[in-house]
């Protein structure tokens, strides 16, 4: 991450105009998710108490040894304690902003296991002969499992909140719009879930401060920042360097000061990408060590292709029978036609291949192209024409539901696309595109992909580009994974499809 917020010490901003209950840190009682979890571990006590005792699933319990849930009374309570000592220490219950759910689960584990380990010692001090070891490893599954729920739910419910409800979100002004500037819009548009919305930034350079980026304004210079937050209702401002001296700083921290607006600073360094920023501890001297290798590199590529032949293959029964369906449904239409549409696109470090879709246009629709994205006054590089008279009646279907894209598949196994991956654009698009556009085309591109699932058409040319390069920048096999899960309702929903 860029930068990391606790939100509980951001004080309540005036110039935004919302009312408090809308603030990230008064969505959630402090006191609320330590009592869930108490709940949780009680009834993962009782839940391992009853595998054990009641449905005896491994091995029966002997006359001698089967006595009732009271006698483990002073065991709940030592397990209770222990692990609410333990995950507040940890600092789980801190309200930390961008704290990933594998993060939360390893505290929880953790503290599970030294949990686990007292009664273990507590049983063996005491030479209790109804204690049940076996217990102890249901004890330790339940509770583990149960809390990963909680949290997944929580999670759940907060993203819904601030999508739905904008419950939790702050509106950002970001001040800069380099490189740093820029790595900070990809995470915010990356990552909604952690509630900040930028409404734009701020630049003293006049090219890139009164120029908008996708649907992130450019609002001028640092000289507008005063106006810009009241007219904004911002709740945040996030400065990014290169800033121009100390003097433009503190200006801005006078501002925001008398606004009561919290104010984050990125660090320079992180120009270099944080997750791949590591410290280390010289005698209390802070070292900075950076990863310079591409975060896919040579296993990783590996990593992805085997993730991608296994999903294809396991779904194969599923996929191939509607590939015939949809196949017979465009053939039915106009028999003369071909079932298949082939384009030429460019692929992983600007390599040409040619894409098949299932034809969803009438034949020679390439040539009305340029007019139509005229007409509609689309975006050259990446234009999403809406009624497109082009478009077959059976077509229409396809394009809505995204089955036109699953002969993609093929270039899936052909090893031309990846499953996850930048869209990959046309030559004459390519053509268009800026410096810095290019960095979306360092990777293989994909059949679906972080822009796709955030919005898809409704997502500007620009914003795709830094959701794209935030993709390519933090790829972990996990990211693979959540990408392909919320594909799903994406394509149910039928969210920014025409």
């Amino acid at each position: 991450m860029l930068f990391r917020e606790d939100i509980e010490t951001s004080p309540t901003p005036s110039g935004s105009g919302q009312a408090a209950a809308d603030q990230p840190s008064r969505i959630e009682p402090a006191w609320l998710m330590p009592l869930a979890d108490m709940a949780t571990v009680f009834l993962a006590f009782v839940l391992a108490y009853t595998l054990r005792y009641e449905v005896q699933l491994i091995r029966p319990v002997l006359e001698a040894n089967d006595v009732p849930f009271a006698t483990y009374t002073p065991y709940v309570l030592v397990y209770m304690g222990w692990l609410m000592v333990n995950y507040a220490m940890s600092g789980l219950y801190r309200r930390i902003r961008g704290r990933s759910f594998f993060e939360e689960s390893t505290i929880i584990a953790n503290g599970v296991t030294s949990a686990v380990v007292v009664l273990m010692a507590i049983s063996f001090m005491t030479q209790a002969r109804a204690f049940s070891r076996l217990m102890l490893v249901y004890l330790a599954v339940t509770t583990i499992g149960m809390l990963a729920v909680v949290r997944i739910g929580r999670l759940w419910m907060y993203s819904h909140l601030r999508a739905k409800h904008g419950l939790g979100v702050q509106r950002v002004l970001i001040i800069g719009a380099g490189e740093v500037g820029q790595a900070v819009m990809r995470v915010m548009l990356a990552r909604r879930g952690l509630g900040y919305a930028p409404v734009g930034y701020l630049d003293d350079d006049p090219s890139i401060g009164g120029v908008d980026l996708g649907r992130l304004r450019g609002l001028g210079d640092i000289h507008n920042l005063e106006e810009t937050i009241k007219a904004e209702r911002v709740d945040l401002v996030v400065v990014t360097p290169p800033w121009s001296g100390q003097s433009q700083i503190m200006e801005t921290v006078a501002v925001c000061r008398r606004l009561r607006v919290p104010m984050r600073v990125v660090p320079d360094v992180f120009q270099l990408n944080a997750p791949r920023v590591h410290v280390e501890n010289l005698d209390g001297i802070p070292l900075l060590s950076m990863e310079l290798e591409p975060t896919l590199q040579a296993a990783n590529k590996v990593l992805k292709r085997v993730l991608d032949l296994l999903l294809i293959i396991i779904a194969s029964p599923v996929w191939l029978g509607v590939f015939g369906l949809v196949a017979l449904a465009v053939k039915s239409e106009d028999v003369e036609a071909p079932v298949f549409y082939k384009q030429r696109r460019v692929g992983e470090n600007g390599k040409p291949f040619n894409m098949i879709k299932f034809r969803s246009m009438i034949p020679n629709a390439d040539k009305y192209r340029d007019q139509l994205v005229r007409e509609q006054r689309q975006d050259p590089r990446h234009p999403k024409l809406e009624n497109d008279p082009r478009i077959t009646r059976v077509g229409q279907f396809l394009r809505r539901t995204s089955l036109d894209e699953l002969p993609n598949l093929l270039n899936v196994l052909l090893g031309q696309m990846s499953l996850v991956g930048p869209r990959p654009p046309t030559p004459d698009e390519v053509m268009l595109y800026d410096a810095w556009h290019m960095q979306r085309l360092n990777t293989v591109p994909g059949v679906t992909g972080l822009w796709q699932v955030s919005g898809r058409s409704d997502v500007p040319f620009d914003e795709m580009v830094l959701l794209d390069i935030y993709y390519i920048e933090n790829w972990s096999i996990w990211l693979d994974i959540e990408i392909l899960l919320r594909t799903i309702p994406r394509v149910l929903l039928r969210d920014g499809a025409y």
